[in-house]
């Protein structure tokens, strides 16, 4: 705002003089946070509650006289704009103030205003943890009755579908919108496409539904906005952050129009070339390590799904592994399982006008389908692990892509068995990344002689090993009978009459299979040597760190081990 702004804003503010939504405080220097935070969380709720689009919180005039008297609070402009992290950091969901205004009046008094935004449909702001609200000018905790007022408004209600009355068609994107209409006449079978491309423009996009009646909705604002009408959408960000982790790190924030920075965030992307081996072939097989269509559904089933109403950003961490995409609230319809290993259609959308003009312009499947098909059978068409989605506590979404080869075997037997059905792929990649499975699908791939092993070490089969060339692999991973490595120490007490712990140790440690953690290994060496001495074929001589093992028969001193000719 302009100084003259300013100044009709504050003269209309005392004018209306205090309410629910307007409070003045004197304010000096050492005005505590921990009250300004309280303010905020209860003009918030009442911004809601009135239905306004913001509350007032003023520093620098009296209340007793309807005053202005200036205010010391803060005078330093970093300290003062420091308030909106604290304020953020204490509130529940995260939100801050829209703006912090400093006006100097014609008297040269200093005012200090602060911008409250109205607390989101259903959602009440609570500061550390406590909701607050105003009975008429004084502070008070959120009653039963405006808390459950509240929270009734997320019954029915599409935060995307809503008018944005102060937004016009000169705040959309002209390449978005030509990219809109490519896109929708490439879905609309039944409509001429030199028809659809000639439409006008209100019309297309009405038909298009990201407008209505010619209205720019939130829809429109996200997927054809330009970025500089984000602010329209004002406390939501609109913003897709792409984080890179490991050994160097960066990042960058992308704004509306989504329709065309989701593809420029999946550029960012270090999408490199991975090799596996093919059965029986000396020419590598490579496949890129994220596949463009994937990465995209997965991006748009963010923006589709995002709880806009939490005030949060779409995270995208790329680390050296692996992609995670993090949206704010849960599955709305279902859980993850039910897209994936079932038909299921959703029933209903938290974005249900969003959604639909997402699907208009081809950015998603409204059928349910993109997570099956795109996703996990796109995965696994070209031989990657499968991703997986992590249960959240804090009301997220986190999907993981996997970015690297975990077993060179899983994807040799995908590309050697097209036809795998997809519970079947689905049981395999959990193999690979070591998590449990079902007894009844263990059951049948072993009969297909794809894994043996026991619990937890289920590995690759000899008959999959002989069938991919990984005979020495197998004999590496293969686990013996405990009578192999019994065989071997008695060997060795026969030719040396004794031996130490750790020499028995070492001895064993690298006969052990290679799918065994280096734990597993010393508790299997423990448990061999205590079975033989229970059987009576080795006994011990001495205790603790003195012990010496022996075979039953050699109790006098052992001979002096040959010593290696040094010349």
């Amino acid at each position: 705002m302009t100084p003259e702004e300013l100044q009709r804003l504050l003269d209309e503010l005392i004018a209306g003089w205090e309410s629910e939504v307007v409070e003045f405080k004197e304010a000096n220097d050492n005005f505590a946070t921990s009250e300004i935070g309280k303010y905020f969380s209860a003009l918030a709720n009442e911004a809601n509650l009135k239905n306004k689009d913001a509350g007032w919180l003023v520093f620098g005039v009296r209340n007793s006289t309807r005053s202005v008297v200036g205010t010391t609070y803060r005078k330093d402009k970093e300290r003062l704009h420091a308030i909106k992290k604290q304020i953020a950091d204490g509130t529940d969901p995260s939100i801050t103030f829209r703006e912090v205004h400093e006006l100097t009046t014609g008297s040269g008094q200093r005012v200090v205003l602060f911008e409250v935004p109205s607390a989101p449909r259903g959602i009440p702001i609570a500061w550390n943890r406590i909701p607050y609200a105003r009975d008429h000018e004084s502070l008070t905790g959120l009653s039963i009755t405006k808390l459950e007022e509240i929270r009734a408004q997320s019954a029915g209600f599409d935060w995307s579908a809503a008018i944005v009355p102060d937004a016009s068609r000169s705040d959309l994107d002209d390449v978005a919108i030509q990219l809109a209409r490519q896109k929708f006449a490439d879905r609309a079978s039944r409509i001429d496409r030199d028809t659809i491309m000639g439409w006008p423009l209100q019309h297309f996009l009405d038909q298009a539904m990201v407008t209505i009646n010619g209205r720019i909705t939130r829809t429109a604002l996200l997927l054809l906005g330009k970025p500089t009408s984000a602010h329209y959408l004002s406390p939501a960000p609109a913003e897709l952050t792409w984080k890179l982790e490991g050994p160097e790190r960066a990042y960058e924030h992308f704004g509306p129009p989504f329709l065309l920075t989701t593809s420029f965030l999946y550029q960012r992307i270090r999408n490199l070339t991975l090799k596996f081996l093919p059965p029986d072939q000396l020419i590598p097989k490579e496949i890129p390590k994220y596949d463009q269509a994937i990465v995209l559904e997965a991006l748009h089933n963010c923006i589709a799904h995002q709880d806009y109403t939490r005030n949060e950003r779409v995270l995208v961490t790329e680390r050296i592994d692996e992609l995670e995409f993090r949206n704010a609230g849960q599955f709305y319809d279902g859980s993850p399982e039910d897209y994936v290993l079932t038909s299921r259609t959703p029933g209903k959308y938290r974005n249900a006008f969003l959604a639909r003009a997402m699907s208009h312009l081809g950015m998603v499947d409204r059928m349910g389908f993109g997570i099956r098909e795109v996703m996990f059978q796109g995965q696994a068409k070209s031989y990657r692990p499968l991703p997986f989605y992590e249960s959240d506590p804090s009301d997220h979404v986190t999907l993981h892509l996997p970015g690297r080869i975990i077993d060179e075997n899983y994807s040799r037997l995908l590309l050697a068995n097209p036809d795998l059905k997809l519970s079947e792929i689905i049981a395999l990649d959990r193999i690979q990344k070591k998590l449990p499975v079902p007894n009844e699908m263990m059951n049948t791939l072993r009969k297909r002689g794809w894994v043996e092993g026991r619990r937890p070490n289920i590995h690759i089969s000899a008959a999959i090993a002989a069938s991919t060339g990984q005979k020495t692999q197998y004999i590496k991973t293969r686990k013996q009978d405990d009578e192999h490595y019994k065989k071997l120490v008695t060997d060795y007490l026969e030719q040396w009459v004794e031996a130490k712990p750790n020499e028995l140790r070492d001895l064993l440690l690298t006969k052990l299979s290679d799918g065994l953690t280096e734990q597993q290994k010393r508790n299997k060496i423990r448990n061999l040597l205590t079975s033989m001495r229970k059987e009576g074929r080795i006994v011990a001589i001495g205790i603790k760190r003195s012990a010496r093992w022996r075979l039953p028969f050699n109790y006098g001193p052992a001979p002096a081990k040959p010593i290696a000719n040094e010349g």
